[in-house]
C-alpha cells in the first residue's frame, strides 16, 4: 500500500511539473513573451557586441579604435609608402625572409597561377587570357568584353621594359613585393587576397620566371 501510495505521489508530482512547463511554454496570444527560459546566461553574452551603447567610455561606444601604433595580431606592417620614392627604396632595402626551396617554389607557382597568370600568363610573358579578346555569349546576344593592356614579360630573353624604368628581369624583391601590395597601372593591390607569407612565395617565383 505504501509502495502504491509513492508510486501515485511521483507519478503526480511528474505531471504537475510537465504541466507547469507546458503552461509556461504557451503565449496567451496577448504577448511576445516566451514564457520561462532555462539557462538564459548560456547563449546570453556577457560582453558588450561591438555596436551596443557602454557607459565604460567617455564617448559611450563599445567599439574603440585600437591604441596608436599598434598592430592587430598577425598583422605585418609594410613601412613604404605607395610612391615611386618608396617603390624604388623598397627594391634597394626590402629582402625576402622566406628560404628559397622547392615547396615555397611551387606554392609560389600556384598562388602567381592562380592570381597572376589571368594577366601575366603562366609563363609570366604577359600574355594572359584577360589580354586577349574574348566574347560572351548569353540571353543578350554576343557581345566583346573588355580587354586588359598586357603587361610587360618577366623573361631576360624579351628584353622588356618596366614602366617605372629598368628591364623587368631586373626587378627585386622588393620591388615585386611592393607592387603586388599596392598595385600599378591596371593591376589592383593584391594585399587583402595575398598574405605576407605568400606574397613572398610569389615574389620566389616571379625570379624564376626572371631566369628565362
Amino acid at each position: 500500500m505504501l509502495a502504491m501510495n509513492k508510486k501515485n505521489l511521483l507519478g503526480t508530482v511528474c505531471a504537475a511539473v510537465a504541466l507547469t512547463a507546458l503552461v509556461s511554454s504557451c503565449g496567451d496570444k496577448t504577448t511576445r513573451s516566451t514564457g520561462l527560459e532555462f539557462s538564459r546566461n548560456m547563449y546570453d553574452p556577457l560582453a558588450f557586441n561591438p555596436d551596443q551603447p557602454n557607459a565604460n567610455f567617455a564617448d559611450g561606444k563599445t567599439a574603440q579604435a585600437p591604441p596608436k601604433g599598434t598592430d592587430p595580431i598577425g598583422f605585418t606592417r609594410f613601412e613604404y609608402a605607395n610612391t615611386l620614392e618608396d617603390y624604388v627604396r623598397a627594391g634597394a632595402e626590402v629582402k625576402n625572409p622566406l628560404l628559397v626551396n622547392a615547396e615555397n617554389l611551387e606554392k609560389g607557382k600556384a598562388l602567381f597561377t592562380t592570381y597572376c597568370s589571368v594577366c601575366h600568363g603562366v609563363e609570366g610573358k604577359g600574355d594572359g587570357p584577360l589580354t586577349k579578346d574574348r566574347s560572351v555569349t548569353d540571353s543578350r546576344g554576343t557581345r566583346q568584353l573588355e580587354n586588359f593592356p598586357p603587361p610587360p614579360s618577366y623573361h631576360r630573353t624579351d628584353k622588356a621594359n618596366s614602366s617605372r624604368g629598368g628591364f623587368m628581369a631586373d626587378l627585386t624583391d622588393g620591388k615585386i613585393y611592393h607592387t603586388i601590395y599596392y598595385g600599378h597601372n591596371s593591376m589592383g593591390s593584391h594585399a587583402s587576397q595575398l598574405s605576407p607569407e605568400e606574397r613572398w612565395k610569389v615574389v620566389m617565383y616571379v625570379h624564376e620566371l626572371q631566369k628565362k
